[in-house]
């Protein structure tokens, strides 16, 4: 059996643009869409089109979807200035995700199919785990770290969910490390840093 992956992880902040900007120039990821609405009307952009055609076209992001290799960052319109997680995407084969859901479902969280090979937990951590029937080749997160009021017990939702070593706020998910750091709010944890290959 493979180890589970982490791939994905999805932000909310109210600085969208300056993220996905980020992402794109300083960490060399590709734009694959931008998703959102013009008046009334679902709208999905490829990328080659610039915020300044989109601001006349009355375009309204919701998501923009950046990849690199096979890790997948989402980045959301909301709130808050610092990136706040919305949910961490994790990769994973059939038995593994029998085996999560059984453990949700026993510790009472919502659990969610929306789709083959897909579910999403609510931890009540203040995060989601988007749970996919993958195994990916390229992956080149190594590091993920997340600033929160409580790491070690954010820490242990990730751990005891998926079933991988924890010690204080670190997990080890598949060959990515996510770490917990003090001094963060409560609910979502903040984005605070990361690493790639």
């Amino acid at each position: 059996m493979e180890a589970v992956q982490l791939f994905h992880y999805h932000l909310v902040t109210s600085k969208a643009r300056e993220v996905e900007a980020r992402y794109v120039g300083k960490l060399g990821f590709e734009l694959v869409a931008r998703h959102g609405r013009v008046g009334h009307e679902l709208a999905s952009v490829p990328p080659g089109i610039s915020w300044q055609e989109l601001d006349e076209l009355g375009f309204h992001l919701s998501r923009a979807e950046l990849t690199l290799g096979d890790v997948s960052v989402a980045v959301q319109p909301g709130r808050w200035e610092l990136p706040r997680v919305d949910h961490l995407g994790v990769a994973l084969d059939e038995d593994q995700l029998e085996d999560v859901l059984g453990r949700a479902q026993t510790a009472g969280l919502r659990v969610r199919e929306p789709a083959d090979g897909l579910a999403l937990v609510g931890t009540g951590a203040g995060y989601g785990l988007e749970l996919s029937i993958a195994q990916l080749d390229d992956l080149q997160l190594q590091e993920l770290y997340l600033r929160t009021d409580d790491p070690e017990a954010k820490a242990a939702v990730l751990a005891d969910l998926l079933d991988c070593p924890r010690t204080g706020g670190d997990v080890e998910v598949g060959e990515a490390l996510v770490r917990f750091v003090p001094e963060g709010p409560t609910g979502r944890p903040e984005l605070y840093a990361e690493r790639y290959e």
